[in-house]
């Protein structure tokens, strides 16, 4: 599947990137799954954070570094919220570790935000969004680029707004 250009733009700060969290959080449902690509250090994580707080979720988000997978569940009340599996797969050693994680579970029980994505190679589906940070100059800023095909296409077009 061929992936297009669906937003690119400069995150100013830490604040442009909560704000870029909450136009794409509304539009998340089961199922999808983003891979964020980028440089060590370059904010993957504080992006990811952002939407699992955009999504409803409150509580400390921490990074998944050291344990592969952070999940995080709605109460059973609750209807609306999706589930998120928050997996950070720096250390993954080889692409079949991450079945042993649960990862298709996640792929259909929740939305599946995903750091280094290159790493689980062919057990990543093809219809996935990117998400890519790169360190842009100095300080806090970051170019961001977003990458789908049309379904993806279709479902965000009109939600990013340049800051």
């Amino acid at each position: 599947m061929t992936k297009s250009l669906i937003y690119q733009t400069r995150l100013r700060d830490l604040a442009a990137t909560k704000r870029l969290a909450e136009s794409l959080a509304p539009c998340l449902r089961t199922g999808d799954i983003i891979a964020f690509d980028g440089d060590l250090g370059a904010g993957k994580t504080e992006l990811c954070r952002a939407i699992i707080h955009a999504l409803g979720y409150a509580e400390d988000v921490p990074s998944p570094t050291f344990n592969l997978v952070q999940v995080y569940e709605p109460p059973v009340d609750d209807q609306e919220t999706v589930a998120v599996w928050h997996f950070d797969f720096y250390r993954l050693e080889e692409p079949a570790e991450a079945l042993e994680l649960g990862i298709d579970d996640a792929f259909d029980q929740a939305v599946s935000l995903i750091e280094w994505p290159s790493r689980i190679g062919r057990y990543l589906p093809e219809d996935h969004l990117v998400v890519r940070l790169e360190i842009a100059g100095e300080g806090e800023e970051r170019l961001l680029t977003v990458e789908g095909g049309r379904s993806w296409q279709r479902r965000l077009a009109g939600v990013f707004a340049d800051d």
